[in-house]
């Protein structure tokens, strides 16, 4: 029986470091950002790269679950509509497969301080913060178990992952 790990979740939640951890703390796990299948200069959101990026996601997802070697996959992304998420899940073949839906959650306060520090370290641009925080109410109305990573310690947030 496979594991894979679908977790959303704002710019400035933790998502990638919590994936990192999660998937030195599962056996036999393979980790996959979705950012990495859509990294251009320059970004253009169009229909076309849309679709492009959800046909690169599942392909290699569906890799991963067809490949021996791995028995837990964990994916992450900003999927902030449930189309997003329903999309994904719809083109991978899930036989013998848990699959667990996960959006990570902070107050607005939380995001900006978490990307404050990412935008003073050159890791993103200012443009960051607003299109983060527009997006953290997307979130309640998703099928997915929510978790809480205000005031949590990475290891605290992937602890409350294993329990579900």
């Amino acid at each position: 029986m496979k594991n894979l790990y679908l977790i959303g979740g704002t710019m400035g939640v933790g998502k990638t470091t919590v994936c990192r951890q999660l998937k030195e703390d599962l056996p036999r796990s393979v980790f996959l950002d979705g950012d990495w299948c859509w990294d251009a200069s320059p970004f253009q959101v169009t229909e076309e790269t849309k679709t492009m990026v959800i046909e690169n996601i599942c392909f290699l997802l569906n890799s991963f679950l067809r490949c021996t070697a791995y028995e837990n996959i964990i994916f992450c992304w900003v999927m902030h509509q449930q189309e997003i998420i329903d999309a994904i899940l719809s083109k991978l073949t899930l036989e013998n497969c848990s699959v667990k839906c996960i959006s990570l959650l902070a107050d607005e306060q939380t995001v900006r301080e978490r990307l404050l520090k990412d935008i003073k370290k050159g890791l993103r641009k200012a443009d960051v913060i607003p299109r983060s925080l527009v997006r953290i109410p997307q979130y309640s109305s998703l099928c997915t178990h929510k978790i809480d990573t205000c005031g949590k310690t990475i290891q605290q947030t992937v602890l409350e992952i294993l329990k579900l």
